[in-house]
């Protein structure tokens, strides 16, 4: 069993090691355990098209630095276009044991193809530790860009219910308590303000993400000259990365992005923590659409938010995603260390989970169906007491008293049973004397959230302020 285990892992009639990109310095073969713990090819296999991409660009830099002719290089693009129509179609087939990521799969398909004394130009002067970090960052590239496209429709789905049910007045909480009236279309845009945030933040993520490292090498640079600033003009790099050491040994750009879907997921985790509590029957201000709930396997009339609860519950799977990878290399030496390929998967699953999280997000709030009587009817008047004191304020009152007085009208309710907007003149003139008759007016909700007409508000005009500069964020 022992030397079964330990047995040579490579293709029928090769030499030891031969097939690896890396073979001729070894003359052992490997553990199989230890190919398949090294390999990345069925997961990186992602990067097919990135790779080909970076291939070609880099083919046909040194096409024009004359390490490849004319044939060659076209040999080598009409290739790798082959290769690239077997991943788009389902029939490129890998090797185990031979492919050890997408760099070694691809290449070793191409000179199938063309044959392996001009497909083995391919790689003059690059490495792929520079191969990964440029795949990597196209790959993100482009998704992040897809996610930015889809955080910008959940954000005109908030911005056009805001706007359209401006009127719904609710309760405002602070530790979970009732506290002071709002607009519900106040508290849907207090989660627009921080996905606004985290749009603005994204798209300097894409900016800095967008760095070419093509051309650096395995750590040193390229000895042949090459025109990094073509090939990044080519692949649509917005820069150059300008050291070379750092170029291939950085996984910043993924840790930033996976920092970025943390806070994320946070607000998202947040915002169905809300609706889920609004959404129970003790509540009912709001209802979910079927197509984001599920039911129990006993009880026939549960309606589960099982949407939101996966929402709240990917937002920890996110942020474990990028502690992982803090924690693998914080403590690695310069420059590659083969650490950093366990950047790649959760990298890849952190991005599914935000993007799905994000579109499920924006089907949920797109259908919800709002219930505005009973936000009304759990509005009580306990809640305009900061209003009371207000009131004493303009008649030039002190806060820190009209506070208290305020405080002793909620106790004389308590006390009595009487609701504060049931109580007479004479019960607030008892308590204090500089009540007037007009101190009932208090005790209006919709007079309440108007009250509020400082910019950043729940008023009505301060709402539609709002929806204004979340509108121009998206423009």
């Amino acid at each position: 069993m022992a030397s079964k285990q330990h047995e040579n892992v490579r293709a029928p009639g090769s030499k030891p090691g031969e097939n690896m990109l890396w073979g001729g310095r070894f003359t052992g073969g490997l553990d199989p355990l230890m190919v398949s713990y090294n390999e990345s090819i069925y997961y990186d296999r992602a990067f097919h098209s990135q790779d080909i991409l970076g291939s070609i660009a880099w083919a046909r830099a040194n096409h024009k630095g004359g390490i490849l002719t004319e044939s060659e290089f076209s040999a080598i693009e009409s290739g790798l276009k082959k290769v690239e129509v077997e991943w788009a179609e389902g029939t490129f087939k890998i090797v185990p044991g031979v492919d050890e990521d997408i760099h070694t799969a691809n290449e070793r398909r191409l000179g199938e193809i063309i044959g392996k004394d001009i497909a083995g130009k391919l790689h003059t002067g690059r490495s792929r530790n520079e191969q990964i970090a440029t795949d990597m960052r196209l790959w993100l590239r482009d998704e992040l860009r897809t996610i930015e496209s889809f955080l910008v429709d959940f954000l005109k789905v908030i911005a056009a219910r805001a706007e359209k049910e401006i009127d719904f007045v609710m309760p405002g909480y602070t530790h979970l308590q009732r506290a002071q009236p709002i607009r519900w279309s106040h508290w849907m845009l207090s989660y627009g303000m921080a996905f606004s945030d985290d749009l603005e933040r994204l798209r300097e993520v894409v900016v800095r993400v967008n760095q070419s490292p093509l051309g650096c090498g395995a750590l040193a640079g390229n000895p042949f000259n090459i025109d990094r600033e073509g090939m990044a003009k080519e692949l649509g790099f917005e820069g150059l990365l300008m050291n070379s050491m750092a170029a291939v040994s950085s996984r910043d750009f993924a840790l930033e992005t996976m920092q970025w879907g943390s806070m994320l997921m946070t607000h998202i985790s947040r915002f169905a923590e809300d609706l889920i509590i609004y959404s129970t029957q003790e509540f009912s201000f709001v209802k979910l659409a079927d197509a984001y709930s599920t039911g129990s396997s006993l009880m026939p009339q549960k309606k589960n938010p099982d949407s939101l609860e996966l929402l709240r519950g990917k937002s920890g799977r996110a942020f474990g995603q990028m502690a992982g990878l803090m924690m693998t290399i914080k403590g690695i030496p310069s420059t590659y260390n083969k650490d950093l390929q366990e950047s790649v998967e959760p990298l890849l699953d952190h991005c599914k989970t935000v993007s799905d999280s994000i579109q499920i997000a924006t089907g949920v709030i797109s259908t919800l169906v709002t219930n505005p009587e009973r936000m009304k009817a759990a509005l009580d008047p306990f809640m305009l007491a900061t209003d009371l004191a207000d009131y004493l304020v303009r008649k030039k009152v002190p806060f820190r008293d009209t506070h208290h007085i305020s405080g002793q009208c909620v106790a004389f309710s308590e006390k009595t049973g009487t609701l504060m907007d049931q109580m007479s003149i004479d019960d607030f003139k008892a308590i204090d004397k500089r009540f007037e008759k007009d101190v009932l007016e208090c005790f209006d909700y919709e007079k309440s959230v108007e009250m509020r007409s400082a910019a950043g508000g729940t008023s009505k005009a301060s709402v539609l302020d709002q929806i204004a500069a979340l509108k121009a964020v998206l423009a």
